[in-house]
């Protein structure tokens, strides 16, 4: 451990209506790091937990709502981990091949066999 830090986040929900305007929260978040203090190392965490809410809207958003992970029936052995892998499969073809909205395009390849086989190469 080098250092121990803190992150304020102030989050306003655009989809909730108070009386008031929109709803705002802070939050404080909590961390230790490897990372040496350094004139720039505030920057470089900040920037190491904007690139985990990356990962986390891009990959595990869509797999929660696209394929409804959290209510999954699966969950004994590594079948969790393997659906997982598929699941990411599947949404990283889609954006390689340039979809921008993945439930729209599963939707639209639901049943169509020669249609992703042909978006797969085969």
């Amino acid at each position: 451990m080098k250092q121990v830090f803190c992150i304020e986040r102030i989050t306003t929900d655009l989809q909730s209506q108070v009386v008031k305007g929109r709803k705002t929260t802070r939050e404080l978040c909590y961390g230790v790091s490897s990372i040496p203090p350094a004139p720039n190392a505030a920057e470089r965490l900040l920037d190491i937990n904007r690139g985990h809410w990356g990962i986390e809207n891009r990959v595990h958003h869509v797999r929660d709502r696209t394929y409804d992970e959290d209510r999954s029936q699966v969950r004994t052995a590594s079948r969790p981990q393997v659906m997982a892998t598929l699941r990411n499969v599947a949404i990283s073809i889609l954006r390689i091949r340039g979809t921008r909205n993945i439930a729209k395009r599963t939707r639209r390849l639901n049943r169509k066999t020669e249609t992703l086989l042909a978006l797969l190469g085969a």
